[in-house]
């Protein structure tokens, strides 16, 4: 435990994104849940009908899901960067950055985020649907990669930017 520590207390920058990759499985679990209940149940009304909006395009219900799709990627990123927020201001960063000030920054992240992510899978769908993976297994790979760029966007500017100490 004593050498666990002091690599820890050696590499502060890469404990801190370790912890922040390894606690970010909290709104990880939360996105998976979320996608799952809503593709599979909350809004499998909409999985026919497809969806066109700016730069949102799911068209082709059998790859994307339609509005079904779309509603559940921005539901499920939204429910997961509620849950990130609070874990990393308060586990992570440890950050005493003022909540009034911390929560408009960290509401224009995830607006940015979910516009991403929201737009992002119907490609990334499609993509894995024409190499020939399942239209069933899509939208969970289309997860993965939501949440790898995610990661990309979200670490340096929770770091940097919002939750700074």
């Amino acid at each position: 435990m004593k050498s666990i520590r002091q690599w820890i207390a050696d590499h502060p920058n890469l404990w801190e994104f370790i912890l922040f990759n390894v606690l970010s499985n909290c709104a990880t679990v939360v996105n998976f849940v979320v996608m799952w209940l809503c593709t599979g149940f909350i809004f499998t009304a909409f999985r026919n009908q497809p969806f066109s909006f700016f730069i949102f395009h799911y068209t082709n219900v059998e790859s994307d899901l339609g509005l079904c799709g779309f509603l559940s990627f921005l539901v499920a990123t939204a429910a997961a960067q509620t849950v990130n927020f609070f874990v990393q201001k308060n586990l992570v960063f440890k950050s005493s950055a003022d909540f009034s000030r911390a929560v408009p920054q960290f509401i224009v992240l995830a607006v940015v985020l979910v516009i991403v992510s929201a737009a992002l899978p119907a490609y990334s769908q499609a993509l894995f649907v024409s190499w020939g993976i399942s239209a069933a297994l899509a939208p969970t790979l289309a997860n993965i990669v939501n949440i790898l760029a995610q990661v990309v966007i979200s670490y340096p500017v929770m770091k940097f930017v919002i939750m700074k100490k």
